[in-house]
């Protein structure tokens, strides 16, 4: 397919950052961290593991899963890894190194350049690759269950669900699965996929029987979870611009829901709130993003396409408080870990803010590289993962 990807300058400015030639390629640089920052909350790292050489220079934003106790991890060079989410002890690993490697283009290679994973739900582990293959795994061992094979690049994480396993691809098409064989039972294709998106795609949310995606035409879409069909789309950005990059509005963070109420953004777009059943829209303000947002209480937590981190009031949209601290530092989505909001950054930083103002809490950093992908609260400890496979676990003090 003849698709062109926006690898958006979370890629190339760390680049950039190596040669110090911001200035030169008319690109922002990076704001710098205070070097008298006092932290007012204790963090300590409960351990620190690694999968292979993580995303690389993929584009792609691979997050970790986390089910009964283990986190399951992938990499774009064929790794794969159960931890113990306490000890980060390794439970199992596989590589497709033992049947031999390649390297990157070579058609001698094994399709194991993992991107659209992991999900795990019970015993079943789902993950896609960037040659368009879906796996099933045993969540226990990692042993082969099941293979089905798509005509695109899986970019989003699966999304399983009772007897589905729902994937999208990086073609526009979204598809449906059963869980325990892979056999395709049903498969969605949107109208318009424009020629310039954004790499990468946002995890799909299924509730109440629907399946909700923010689209690459910058729109929220709601589909029938058991046969594909669309219910409702909403517009979530307007496509208006002078620029092919102007018009650029492709919805690449997940989708929130809270009640009844659902929650998207989009590049050059709009934060809009959703009456989830109807696909009446509640409220919009503009609001630009290319990462997911979290939600916690009375606030909705995001990061605008400049770095900039916002609290929101879920009701109406208006401010709460907004943080420019960290601007141009290419900040990953927000998630919320007790009464702090935590990001990674383009340095390999960690972050912690107080969810109340805002304010700077706390930081630490798990490497030198660019963390890419939301960090993943599970109760009161976070993970985080860098673009080289490198993965951390936080816990904070009093939590």
């Amino acid at each position: 397919m003849n698709r062109r990807f926006l690898l958006i300058a979370l890629t190339s400015l760390v680049a950039l950052a190596g040669c110090h030639s911001f200035k030169k390629e008319n690109v922002q640089p990076p704001t710098p961290l205070e070097k008298d920052f006092k932290p007012t909350v204790q963090v300590t790292r409960l351990w620190r593991n690694s999968v292979g050489k993580g995303a690389g220079d993929s584009g792609v934003r691979l997050r970790p899963a986390y089910a009964d106790g283990v986190v399951y991890a992938v990499s774009t060079d064929g790794h794969i890894a159960a931890f113990d989410g306490q000890t980060g002890k390794t439970l199992w690993s596989k590589s497709s190194r033992q049947h031999g490697w390649f390297g990157w283009g070579d058609k001698k290679r094994p399709d194991s350049y993992y991107a659209g994973g992991p999900a795990v739900s019970g015993d079943l582990l789902a993950v896609g690759t960037l040659d368009g293959h879906l796996y099933g795994l045993n969540a226990k061992d990692g042993s082969d269950r099941w293979t089905a094979t798509l005509n695109s690049e899986i970019l989003a994480s699966p999304t399983i669900v009772g007897n589905l396993v729902i994937v999208r691809t990086g073609d526009g098409r979204l598809y449906g699965f059963d869980s325990a064989t892979g056999e395709r039972r049903w498969a969605y294709d949107q109208s318009t996929v424009p020629l310039l998106s954004l790499r990468g795609n946002g995890a799909m949310l299924a509730a109440n029987g629907v399946v909700f995606f923010g689209s690459d035409a910058g729109k929220l879409v709601a589909l029938r979870l058991d046969n594909g069909d669309k219910l409702w789309e909403q517009s979530l950005a307007s496509g208006e611009g002078r620029t092919e990059i102007d018009r650029l509005n492709d919805a690449d963070g997940g989708i929130l829901l809270d009640g009844n109420t659902l929650y998207g953004a989009a590049y050059h777009g709009n934060l809009t709130a959703v009456d989830g059943p109807s696909g009446r829209p509640l409220w919009s303000r503009p609001f630009s993003t290319f990462t997911s947002l979290d939600l916690r209480g009375n606030a909705l937590y995001g990061v605008d396409d400049t770095s900039q981190v916002w609290s929101l009031d879920k009701t109406g949209g208006a401010d709460m408080w907004k943080n420019d601290k960290l601007r141009y530092r290419w900040l990953t989505a927000p998630a919320v870990q007790g009464d702090y909001v935590v990001v990674g950054d383009m340095e390999g930083y960690v972050h912690w803010l107080q969810s109340g103002d805002g304010a700077l809490a706390g930081r630490e950093r798990l490497s030198k590289k660019q963390i890419r992908a939301q960090p993943l609260v599970v109760g009161d400890v976070v993970y985080v993962e860098d673009i080289h496979g490198r993965i951390g676990a936080y816990r904070l003090a009093g939590h």
